[in-house]
């Protein structure tokens, strides 16, 4: 009998075991940390599924344990890609983008429960692949490889925007950097612009010297007429008197010297020094 006793005999406190276990089971599945940069979106199990109207902002959170929180990115966000589209005249043209995009915080609920986790390859890819080949087809291959890369980017964005505006995405900025042409018609293209770089180059000489002739001639008519003013300045009379005057001081120097008065040209004196 005492045996019995003994056998039945149960530690103190040991019911408490099972009970802290199934405490802390439900406080682990009660509770939910989002993370800087991050939103997330109830999915009530027992309700309507994806709760629509509230979005969590980062930070704890405490849910009932039969609910799931599910956390998406909703900072800015960049995917890359290569697209072979066609251009304006069916050559094959291979671009690389990079797109910067983010989910709709506030309608993050209706992007999960209609677009699903996967938006990214399902929605936003083939949207962007669909811009840009709208756009590129515009465009001849010359035009994609020279001037109008900034064009490019801004019609992609803004037909990748109106794809978009009603899935819950939003597309910040297209990139494009870089255009790839076959090597013949790249080549072609290069020799192009290179020709007719050389003939602005020429060109811009060209004008440089007609510019430079037309200066030398405006100058060289200027002095023509600056010194056809000051011939019909100069008369006899006038001439007659500088000579008088420099011979009056030249007369007055203390140097030695010998004036002939009267037998010079036009009657100018003629000076004689230093004999």
């Amino acid at each position: 009998m005492a045996r019995n006793q003994v056998g039945l005999n149960i530690p103190k406190g040991s019911f408490l075991i099972p009970i802290a276990i199934v405490l802390l089971i439900f406080i682990v599945k009660s509770t939910e940390t989002i993370g800087p940069g991050e939103a997330g979106v109830l999915f009530e199990r027992f309700g309507d599924g994806i709760n629509t109207e509230k979005t969590y902002g980062e930070g704890f959170h405490i849910v009932a344990p039969w609910n799931e929180m599910i956390v998406q990115k909703v900072r800015q966000q960049s995917i890359s890609d290569q697209m072979n589209v066609l251009s304006v005249n069916g050559l094959e043209v291979r671009v690389d983008g990079t797109v910067w995009f983010r989910p709709d915080y506030k309608n993050l609920g209706n992007l999960i429960k209609k677009k699903g986790e996967n938006f990214i390859s399902d929605i936003l890819d083939p949207a962007i692949n669909a811009a840009a080949r709208s756009v590129v087809g515009r465009y001849t291959p010359e035009q994609l490889y020279s001037s109008k890369r900034d064009v490019i980017e801004q019609e992609i964005l803004e037909e990748a925007q109106d794809e978009l505006k009603d899935q819950y995405i939003v597309v910040e900025r297209i990139l494009v950097e870089d255009v790839q042409l076959p090597n013949t018609i790249r080549d072609a293209i290069e020799r192009k612009l290179k020709q007719e770089q050389e003939s602005l180059e020429y060109q811009f000489r060209i004008e440089k010297a007609q510019k430079e002739a037309e200066r030398q001639r405006i100058e060289a008519k200027g002095k023509a007429d600056a010194n056809k003013i000051l011939s019909a300045s100069l008369t006899d009379k006038i001439l007659q008197d500088k000579g008088i005057e420099a011979t009056t001081k030249l007369a007055d120097s203390p140097n030695s010297k010998v004036v002939i008065i009267g037998s010079g040209k036009s009657g100018m004196p003629i000076i004689l020094g230093n004999q």
